[in-house]
Order: C-alpha cells, then sequence, then structure tokens
C-alpha cells in the first residue's frame, strides 16, 4: 500500500480510495485492500492528518450488510450511485432507517453506529472520516455491544 502524489491515469475508486487530507490533497492509495496490515499501513500513512483525513471509495453490493461501523473522527456521506440501499442507524437504540435510490444521499453523524443493505445490484459512493472506524459482525437488527463495549477490532 502506498499514497500516490500526482496520479494522472483514471483510477477505478472501487480498487484505490482516495485520501483526503490536510491542505486539500488528494491522494489515490495504490495497493489498497481490507486486509488488517494494510489497514494498519493505511492508517500509520495518513496520521499526521488526524480528523480531518477523509476516504473516498466506491462499494458494490448486493444483499444485506454483514457488520456494523461507527466513525467517531467525523461524519460520513453516503451517496447511491446506483441501486438502491438502505443506511439503518442506531440512534439511542431505536432503529433510523433512510432509503436511497441513485443520485441520493444521506450523512451519518459522527459516532452513530450503522449498517448498510442494498437491494439488487447496488453501488455506493462513501467519503468517510476513516480515524478510528470500529466494526462489529452484524447478528442482530442493533449493534453488538450497544452497550458500550469496546470494538475488538479497530480499523480506519
Amino acid at each position: 500500500m502506498r499514497l500516490v502524489n500526482h496520479e494522472r491515469d483514471a483510477m477505478d475508486l472501487r480498487t484505490t480510495p482516495v485520501h483526503l487530507g490536510l491542505g486539500s490533497r488528494a491522494k489515490p492509495v495504490e495497493g489498497f485492500t481490507w486486509d488488517p496490515e494494510v489497514l494498519q499501513a493505511y492508517s500509520a500513512a495518513v496520521a499526521a492528518d488526524g480528523a480531518e483525513g477523509r476516504m473516498v471509495v466506491i462499494f458494490d453490493g448486493d444483499g444485506l450488510g454483514d457488520h456494523w461501523e461507527s466513525h467517531p473522527a467525523g461524519d460520513e456521506l453516503v451517496v447511491c450511485l446506483s441501486g438502491s440501499v438502505t443506511v439503518t442507524r442506531d440512534v439511542d437504540g431505536v432503529p433510523d432507517r433512510v432509503l436511497l435510490g441513485s443520485g441520493q444521499a444521506t450523512i451519518n453523524p459522527a459516532g452513530v453506529w450503522h449498517v448498510v443493505d442494498t437491494e439488487g445490484p447496488t453501488s455506493i459512493l462513501a467519503i468517510t472520516a476513516a480515524l478510528g472506524t470500529e466494526h462489529r459482525p452484524r447478528t442482530d437488527t442493533r449493534p453488538p455491544g450497544h452497550d458500550g463495549t469496546p470494538s475488538p477490532e479497530k480499523a480506519p
């Protein structure tokens, strides 16, 4: 994994996310995967940007999300590019669902647990405050450990 200073060729945001950092910098993240070691390397490479750093990535999906996540460092923008997506947030133990169609967006507030479910083939764009992001397996309609138990895994 490495950050590229000035990419001139077209990029596929599905395989090469872009990191938005301090000073209005945009750097492609080559060799990125969701592997824990790569996530740690990414976190270390962008640590100087702190809570202001953002990851821009496209996800394709079809079906229920397999994990809940929370971004304590800042808000996350989720844009439905095609298809249909339901974003469910856990707001004080109450599910808050937002249905998005193509071209629609929602904002997940900082620190709010949420899960994304797609209905048929769907593409979404996420702009995420990655610092300190937590993931928890989806086992129910609410995030496990809702009682404040620390997450066993942390990743941006």
